[in-house]
């Protein structure tokens, strides 16, 4: 009875709950997004979640994060794993505490069928973006702030992130700085969801390749099936891919990086002096500030631009 009042609904049947309990999906980031994401998932009797997230629970979270409540200070993938046991033991859930960065993409990826990023990072999306169009595999992204927010299909035969957001934005906030509503999160994961639900049960019309945003209220859809693959673009490396001829360079200030990213980096805002043959690593927290500076140097630097985004 469990799946009774899905099972009913015109093309599913037992053979589209037999697809649902027979996938493997990654979810990236137990948030904001990755709660609602979660719940409906599991609910519907996805086979196999694999959760990367190495956050802990915290107070300020529960608006948005309302499945924490008695999990404060645990991490929240292992949180998140317990809460869906207990919503539908049919869905297992593997927790990894960690990060997700370029270094264990590929493999995380490579073992799902479908990913859905649920971070709410520069630095993660464009990650998981340039994994899922290596591997074919399907992305659904989203991201919200304030009372807006996103939810699109990726990859898979779709264009990727960076075809449709080949830069950028010169600056942005996050929760902490710039608030959000709970809400509006909720409806962004929700959306996620049921695009992802779409994808597996080959329901038409695809959201591979179509973007839903919301600003507060006020919804706008779009398809972006034709948008070309930029053929440049900065990519995102781990700490662990540094080359021991790399040129570091650490952009974050003194005041928020007391020790480099590695011992050696130089620290901007000067760039170095370009170097035939040599690649320049440029770091800060988000991402944001080492694009910046990418864009600045890339016409003056005859070899290859790395970023890294070290995280809070």
């Amino acid at each position: 009875m469990r799946y009774a009042r899905q099972t009913i609904l015109p093309g599913f049947g037992a053979a589209g709950q037999s697809r649902l309990a027979g996938a493997d999906l990654l979810v990236v980031g137990a948030g904001g997004l990755g709660v609602p994401v979660l719940q409906y998932l599991a609910g519907a009797g996805i086979g196999r979640i694999t959760l990367v997230d190495p956050d802990r629970a915290e107070v300020s979270n529960l608006h948005r994060q309302p499945i924490f409540g008695r999990h404060i200070g645990r991490p929240k993938a292992e949180a998140a794993a317990v809460e869906m046991a207990a919503l539908n033991p049919d869905c297992r859930i593997t927790p990894l505490v960690t990060r997700l960065d370029p270094a264990n993409a590929p493999d995380l990826v490579a073992g799902a069928d479908l990913v859905l990023d649920c971070a709410d990072s520069f630095a993660v999306t464009y990650t998981l973006s340039d994994a899922c169009l290596a591997a074919g595999r399907p992305l659904i992204a989203g991201s919200v702030l304030g009372t807006q927010g996103f939810a699109g299909g990726f990859c898979a035969g779709a264009p990727s992130v960076r075809a449709v957001f080949p830069d950028l934005p010169a600056q942005a906030g996050n929760c902490a700085t710039a608030g959000v509503m709970g809400a509006m999160a909720g409806l962004i994961g929700a959306i996620q969801a049921q695009m992802a639900l779409t994808v597996l049960l080959g329901m038409t019309p695809s959201p591979l390749g179509q973007m839903i945003r919301f600003d507060g209220l006020r919804p706008a859809s779009f398809r972006f099936d034709d948008a070309p693959e930029p053929q440049t673009g900065h990519r995102f490396i781990a700490p662990g891919q540094m080359r021991p001829d790399d040129i570091a360079v650490e952009l974050r200030g003194m005041d928020e990086a007391p020790l480099p990213f590695v011992p050696h980096a130089l620290r901007g805002p000067d760039l170095p002096r370009p170097q035939d043959g040599r690649r320049v690593v440029l770091a800060c927290r988000s991402g944001l500030r080492a694009w910046a500076a990418a864009e600045r140097l890339r016409r003056d630097w005859p070899g290859e631009i790395a970023l890294i985004a070290t995280g809070d």
